[in-house]
């Protein structure tokens, strides 16, 4: 029988398939997406700032921080990362839900409400210390969650249609940025949250995605003020937009088509080089569109330059990770990687509440002074360590309870 990605929607909801192999690379990568966000508990711009004459911290310090504007650090990898491999996972979610005898109306009306859940999430996440709910749609979960329904859909259908649907995001997307009208000559940028000093202001055509005074922007000054707020809406400070969600479900589709590549009935070198090769392009494709000024490639806005780039170095990534786990069987030292991959929803809402409770604790009982062992210098780094051993032991407890937290 043809696999399952070749399939038309009815051949799908007839098909009867074995139990789907578990591809050890997604739940390594998920970890190490997840790591990679735990691990700002370390603090490493603070060593940076007391080692200023050290390469290597401030080569760290600067991959645990997002860039300003344009560029990329491995930090800035982290929500394409995520939301990559949630389209890589959906195959394999969809086929297992089919060996169980799940219907298609049973399916969607299930990613209907994991989106809410996703979106409600992100929300209470971005509300906790505020004084009223924060309204607000960037946070990874949330952006997950307003593309996830079109991603499900596309999962059920042909991959012709996801090809299709990328190529209108990309096309869409930069189309819209480009027709929004440009800012008079004499735009006042301070008005809108951009320092007098940026030096990342673009000029001539790029100058349609510059910060606060963009297409998304401009959406966000209409659509964010329907929400009750103390003051009205005018900006992100970060330039963040609500309307990000449109390209993520882009960078989801990448992992849709990752996904489909891994769940075919091809060999593991064969597998390994189309994720090459697709990263290669994509990275080629979004660093040639920000070169040339066609599009820069901006995380915060996710241009579509973005979506290529980042989704090229998540093809990589991948790529990796299954060369070394499933192609050649060196897993065991992914284990620690797979046990925070294997509850990324448990580890993501941990990274966002439990730090200051986590740190209070330690100091409560071994004492104020506990992170200066090795010196003031190095207290970030001893007591974001204990942090993250926390972390990671609570989730190996649930990992070996077989407790894992779903949406």
């Amino acid at each position: 029988m043809s696999s399952p990605s070749t399939l038309t929607l009815p051949q799908i909801l007839a098909y009867k398939p074995q139990p789907p192999a578990r591809v050890a690379a997604v739940d390594a990568y998920r970890g190490f997406v997840m790591f990679l966000m735990m691990a700002e508990a370390l603090q490493l711009h603070r060593l940076a700032e007391s080692f200023p004459d050290s390469a290597i911290w401030t080569f760290l310090a600067h991959h645990q921080t997002h860039v300003q504007w344009a560029g990329c650090s491995l930090h800035d990898l982290i929500q394409p990362g995520f939301s990559f491999l949630v389209g890589t996972a959906l195959p394999f979610s969809i086929i297992s839900r089919l060996t169980r005898g799940q219907s298609k109306a049973v399916m969607v009306a299930h990613a209907a409400w994991r989106a809410l859940l996703l979106v409600l999430l992100g929300t209470f996440l971005r509300s906790m210390g505020q004084p009223q709910t924060n309204f607000t749609f960037e946070d990874t979960l949330s952006q997950i969650g307003l593309g996830y329904v079109p991603l499900f859909l596309l999962a059920l259908v042909t991959p012709k249609w996801s090809w299709m649907a990328l190529a209108a995001i990309l096309i869409g997307y930069w189309t819209a940025f480009a027709m929004y009208p440009l800012p008079p000559e004499n735009f006042d940028y301070t008005t809108v949250g951009v320092p007098a000093d940026w030096p990342h202001l673009y000029s001539g055509f790029e100058a349609h995605w510059n910060k606060n005074s963009n297409f998304a922007w401009h959406f966000d000054t209409w659509f964010r003020n329907l929400f009750p707020r103390e003051t009205p809406f005018l900006f992100n400070e970060g330039g963040y937009s609500t309307l990000s969600f449109i390209p993520t479900l882009g960078t989801m589709i990448l992992g849709l088509i990752a996904g489909r590549w891994l769940q075919r009935d091809w060999s593991a070198m064969k597998k390994l080089g189309v994720l090459i090769l697709m990263g290669a392009i994509c990275l080629a494709a979004g660093y040639a569109a920000d070169y040339f000024g066609i599009c820069p490639s901006v995380k915060r806005i996710w241009t579509p330059a973005w979506v290529l780039y980042s989704g090229g170095w998540c093809f990589l990534i991948l790529a990796g990770f299954y060369a070394t786990l499933d192609a050649v069987g060196l897993s065991g030292w992914a284990f620690p990687l797979r046990v925070i991959g294997m509850n990324s929803i448990a580890a993501y809402v941990m990274a966002h509440t439990l730090a200051q409770f986590v740190s209070g604790s330690i100091k409560t009982h071994f004492g104020q002074k506990v992170f200066e062992s090795l010196g003031p210098d190095y207290q970030p780094l001893v007591g974001g360590g204990s942090i993250l051993l926390i972390y990671w032991l609570i989730l190996y407890w649930m990992y070996r309870r077989k407790f894992f937290i779903r949406l």
